[in-house]
């Protein structure tokens, strides 16, 4: 059995263990309101670090695991190696300030008590509302400034992970779902990482603990009072049902036996071996259900072609998991601990604000706040009755800023999310439109913007036009006007 996990550089020199020590389990064992003593926790994940697990992920919503961790930062204060500490930032939607981004991550720096967060990851609950974008490139100043080692995202799916990159905005990580169940950053999230040189961190590799012996061949349990699993619990639903995962488990396991190794092993070996992926995070328990040894043993065996095969006709069996990664936090069905999020997405303020026409009664319009539109006289959309038709919009951030000049996918996106807003502010849907019309700059850029949109409009299919405009001005490469019919 190897003595420490396997290593690997994430950005610029960022050593990391390929097992990395989640700490999300501090809010579950505090979830009676009594905190963890800092000092016992900081003397528990010095077994981890002894192990050769030395580097931790925790977020901002994690109970006290930022204090813990920072105890134990401060025992090793100075050291030629010292643990890693990677924690989240999760906002609520609004304006993103260079003041509010500031005071963010000055809280995570006094939590951890560090004068630099060594990565640094963002979480935005809809891209809708357009101040990621304003909160990233603050963090990229603030890394800048020293602040912030490493900049990373959470559950990003590919097509906004891309237009971070194209706005330039220095990630080097996506932390997201990643399991035999839940394959979907298998797909084009890995692609883009491989394109851009980011890396994923994988969280859910052992699926709250069901990728495990334990639960082979076992009833599918009737209830689930752990929060943690009755997340995953959803995806194996999502993914086909108990007798499906049930057929992963019995394939993994059957793998494990020849290798000598676990089903967890199995699990952690087949996600580590994505090229994409930088390493797997695993939870900590503080002293309960310590698995070190166990974990360690992902690293003494490889899974060779006949494990693969077997593995990919486990997999046919299954549902893919529908969507793209980090789908679950933004639109139905949603695959958390909390169920249903519709409530939650409903009470984000929306971008823009809806006003009735002076005198036109059963007219409502939306500004996007584009200083042309007083000037040349017209809104980013208008409803009249149960019509709503959307102007012809490019990817113009704030006011003046033209998003990912020269990339026409990425632009796609970001306008495809303006377009939502504007129609989600006069009360419809992306589900209500029939009619796309697109306008391109160059018609070699017509695949990339077709895909950018086939994203978005694959179930909906409303009637769409592409046209080869040329002569767009600044570094637009596509115009997209919409039409909506609500009810």
């Amino acid at each position: 059995m190897p003595a420490a996990p396997e290593r690997i550089l994430l950005g610029d020199g960022l050593s990391v263990s390929r097992l990395l020590c989640g700490l999300w389990q501090v809010a579950d064992l505090e979830k009676g309101g009594a905190p963890l003593d800092p000092e016992r926790g900081a003397d528990a994940l010095e077994a981890y670090i002894s192990d050769g697990f030395d580097t931790f992920d925790m977020a901002d919503h994690y109970g006290s695991a930022e204090l813990i961790a920072g105890r134990l930062l401060a025992r090793h204060r100075g050291a030629e190696k010292r643990p890693l500490a990677f924690t989240k930032w999760c906002p609520e939607p609004g304006p993103m300030t260079a003041e509010i981004v500031r005071k963010g991550v000055q809280e995570r720096l006094d939590r951890l008590a560090v004068e630099k967060v060594d990565l640094l990851q963002f979480h935005w609950w809809t891209f809708e509302h357009p101040a990621w974008l304003d909160a990233l490139h603050e963090m990229s100043r603030l890394k800048d400034e020293g602040l912030i080692g490493a900049i990373g995202v959470t559950n990003f799916d590919a097509a906004h992970l891309a237009l971070a990159l194209a706005d330039g905005v220095p990630l080097v990580s996506n932390q997201v779902s990643f399991s035999l169940v839940d394959r979907r950053a298998a797909g084009p999230l890995s692609e883009v990482c491989r394109a851009h040189g980011v890396k994923l961190l994988a969280y859910g590799t052992l699926c709250g603990g069901f990728l495990s012996g334990k639960w082979r061949g076992q009833p599918e349990p009737a209830t689930i009072p752990d929060w943690s699993r009755s997340k995953y619990k959803r995806f194996i639903d999502a993914a086909g049902g108990w007798d499906v995962f049930q057929g992963i488990l019995r394939t993994a396991g059957t793998i494990a036996q020849k290798h000598g190794v676990s089903i967890s092993n199995v699990a952690t070996r087949w996600v580590l071996d994505h090229a994409a992926v930088a390493g797997a995070i695993v939870g900590a328990r503080l002293g309960e259900s310590e698995h070190r040894a166990d974990n360690l043993k992902a690293f003494g065996f490889s899974l060779d072609a006949e494990d693969r095969a077997l593995l990919q006709e486990a997999f046919a069996a299954s549902t893919p998991i529908p969507g793209d990664c980090g789908d679950e936090y933004r639109k139905p069905p949603y695959l958390t601990a909390s169920g249903d999020l519709s409530h939650h997405l409903d009470a984000i303020p929306s971008i823009y604000t809806a006003e009735p026409v002076p005198g036109r009664p059963g007219r409502s319009r939306v500004s996007s706040g584009s200083v042309w539109e007083p000037i040349a006289g017209y809104s980013r959309a208008v409803r009249v009755k149960d019509t709503i038709r959307v102007s012809g919009t490019t990817a113009t951030h704030a006011a003046d800023r033209c998003v990912a000049p020269g990339d026409a996918g990425a632009q796609t996106t970001y306008i495809l999310d303006k377009i939502a807003a504007s129609i989600r502010a006069l009360g419809g849907s992306l589900e209500d439109v029939v009619r796309t019309r697109i306008y391109l700059r160059d018609a070699a850029a017509w695949e990339p913007v077709s895909r950018a949109h086939g994203r978005v409009f694959g179930d909906i299919k409303p009637a769409n036009t592409l046209i080869q405009a040329g002569g767009l001005v600044g570094g637009y490469e596509v115009e997209i006007e919409a039409e909506a019919v609500v009810g």
